[in-house]
Formats: structure tokens, sequence, C-alpha cells
């Protein structure tokens, strides 16, 4: 079995430095499309270095840019054909707002690993700190089809009931054909994002966008119309990989307010708003 889930689960922490500065920070909000209108205030915030904010879902790449599944499928215990891997779901923990630059260090590990039957499911936790203490937790669902059913722990469910009633907010988000190219230079290099024969491969007719693009997009949305604008707010968020995005696609991002939690389910306006992200929370002051 490529996946030896004993060997995974007890194999030692994996640390390392990192290191991020305001020009990583710009690039990634241009990854998750901020800078449209370009001159808009509110959007200078995320694009001039004098005004910098820091979306949190930047933690997702800071440092090396490699995000867990990658550094996951690299832990012992973990031999997979990267064509049947996809992003499961993605939780992040912000321990106080993250700094336009620093240098943390980054542990990573395989907290749990499941066995869904027709496929197999690892959890990468990174947790990271710097020298005033925690900075952010990041857990990364693998889903890696064909390598389960081994007997072992089906694990949680992540499913969560629907919101009820009409959304406080829906607004859309146009992905450019050229955002995936763009946001892979934030350090995600999986082919699958760009070269077409490698989607193909991988079972896609084109290639898609990356899921933590999505989610960057989508918190960037709910802070921007329900959060006044204030990244400091959030506390956590936490969303399901549901389906693909191809860029040059619309997203449609409907929002229930909460005490202190924003419900979020993205759809693709243009392929009858098939899901995108579910269960979606971000938890917020």
């Amino acid at each position: 079995m490529p996946i030896d889930a004993a060997k995974a689960l007890a194999a030692e922490p994996r640390t390392g430095e990192i290191t991020w500065d305001r020009k990583d920070v710009l690039l990634y909000h241009l990854g998750v499309g901020a800078g449209v209108p370009a001159t808009d205030p509110d959007e200078l915030r995320y694009t001039l270095e004098s005004r910098l904010h820091v979306l949190p879902s930047f933690a997702t790449v800071a440092g090396s840019g490699s995000p867990g599944v990658i550094s996951g499928l690299s832990m012992p215990g973990v031999d997979v054909d990267l064509a049947r891997v996809l992003h499961g779901g993605q939780s992040l923990t912000l321990h106080r707002p993250l700094p336009a630059e620093g240098t943390a260090t980054a542990t990573g590990r395989i907290a749990a690993v499941y066995d869904k039957g027709k496929a197999a499911v690892l959890v990468m936790r990174t947790e990271v700190t710097d020298a005033d203490g925690p900075l952010w937790t990041n857990d990364a669902q693998i889903f890696v089809r064909g390598e389960g059913g081994w007997g072992g722990d089906r694990g949680p469910s992540t499913r969560l009931d629907p919101p009820t009633g009409d959304p406080d907010k829906t607004v859309e988000r146009h992905i450019r054909e050229d955002q995936a190219l763009l946001y892979r230079l934030s350090g995600d290099w999986n082919p699958l994002h760009a070269d077409p024969d490698f989607a193909q491969a991988a079972g896609f007719d084109r290639p898609i966008l990356h899921g933590l693009c999505t989610y960057g997009t989508t918190l960037k949305a709910a802070v921007d119309t329900l959060l006044d604008g204030d990244v400091t707010r959030v506390r956590a968020y936490a969303t399901r990989f549901a389906g693909v995005v191809f860029p040059g696609e619309t997203l449609r991002i409907r929002m229930w307010r909460g005490e202190g939690e924003i419900r979020i389910a993205v759809s693709a306006a243009e392929r009858a708003d098939a899901p995108v992200l579910a269960d979606t929370i971000v938890e917020h002051s």
C-alpha cells in the first residue's frame, strides 16, 4: 500500500524557518483577485505596500509557498501519484493578525490518516510561531483517490447542515483566464493548474484553478462585504472543496451572518451553480 498510515503518523515532525515580506503578500493578493478596480481605496489596502493589510489566508502560502498538500505528500509513509491527489479541505486558525513581513518557525506533521473506502484522506497540520509566540495553525485535508480500503478509521464527518433562509449577501467574483498562472507564483507549482496535458491525465478537460485560490478569493469577499474590510477580525476559516473552478468562470458567493460567524456557499455561476466550496465558515470577532 503506497500510504503506510502507521509510519506517516509516527514520523517526526518537520521543522524549518520560513520568511516572507511585503512583495510576497502583494503577489498573493493579486493572485486571489485583489486590485480591481486598481485605484479603489478599498483595494489599495491589499495592493499598496504603504497601506498593506494582510489577508489571513496568506498563511497558506507564507514562507516557502508550498501548501500543506505538497509537503504532506513528501512525508514518510506517503508515496502516491500526484495525478490522483485532490485538496479535500482546508482550515486555518489565527492566533493573532499576520504581519506583512516576518520570520517564523513552521512545524508540520501528518495529524491523521482516514480510510474513506475508495480513497484515503491525510490531514497535514502546520503550526507556525515566531519570537512573540503562536501565529497560526493550518490543516490541509489531502484526498488521494484509489488509496483507501485497508480497514482504517473513516474519521469524523465534516458535513454541516446547510444554511437556512436567503443569504444576507451575494456577490460574484470573475476569475481571470490567467488567474491560476498568477496564483501559482505564490508557490503551488502543481502542473494540474497550468499544463493541459497533465490536467487531462488527471481527468479534467483543462487546467483547473487552485482550491486555495478560491479559498482566498472567498475570504476576501467576506472581509470586504461583511467585516468592514477589517482583516484583523478573522479568527478562523474553514472549508470543504466540493468542486472545481476553471479559469474564466465566475464565482457566486452567498453569505449568511451568524453569531460570531459567517456561513458561506460558493458555486460556479456559469455551470448552473455547481458547488465549489461547501461547509465554509469564517469565525470572527
